[in-house]
């Protein structure tokens, strides 16, 4: 029984740690007002009929801090990228030469970052309730263990165990959000 309550601990850490990495990877897909090549992470393009992701495309760069170049490994996929970005929820405006497509980041406006502080709070929210999930999941195989004749100290301390790490994780969470909040907020 106690290498099942371990067990449970080790798991709860672990889908905690990637819960934390989801939201990490998704603060990151939003825009701070500096160009950074993440921003185009997730967009998919045609390439022969098939979604792609751009970064297998084309390389994606930031010359400046505010500008991000993509240069397709084929010209002939040049269209099919504006259109993916053109269709995308980021706002940007592409700009094609016909050999490279570039994105000019406009500096954030008051309103459009308080928008962007609602949608940061909103992901970390999720992370949160990932975290929290995980948290519920663990302490009902404990108690599932406890009717299966495991000690209930040693499902006591379990569910301490698991509290501490929520809180830990949660606040690793809401320091992830500091950092982004920072970085929005600086013009």
């Amino acid at each position: 029984m106690e290498e099942d309550i371990a067990f449970y601990l080790e798991e709860a850490k672990d889908h905690m740690d990637k819960s934390v990495l989801h939201t990490e990877e998704e603060l990151r897909k939003i825009r701070a007002g500096k160009a950074n090549p993440s921003m185009l992470n997730g967009l998919m393009v045609m390439y022969y009929g098939t979604p792609t992701p751009i970064n297998q495309v084309a390389s994606v760069n930031t010359p400046d801090a505010r500008t991000i170049m993509v240069k397709p490994w084929e010209k002939t996929i040049l269209s099919e990228i504006e259109k993916a970005i053109i269709n995308s929820d980021l706002g940007l405006n592409p700009v094609n030469d016909g050999e490279t497509i570039r994105l000019n980041i406009p500096p954030l406006t008051e309103e459009r970052r308080k928008q962007l502080m609602k949608q940061v709070r909103a992901e970390a929210e999720h992370g949160k309730i990932s975290i929290r999930n995980v948290r519920k999941d663990v302490n009902d195989s404990l108690k599932k263990l406890q009717k299966d004749g495991a000690s209930e100290d040693a499902v006591k301390k379990a569910e301490t165990d698991v509290q501490e790490l929520t809180d830990a994780y949660i606040k690793k969470v809401d320091d992830l959000v500091v950092v982004k909040e920072n970085d929005i907020m600086t013009v």
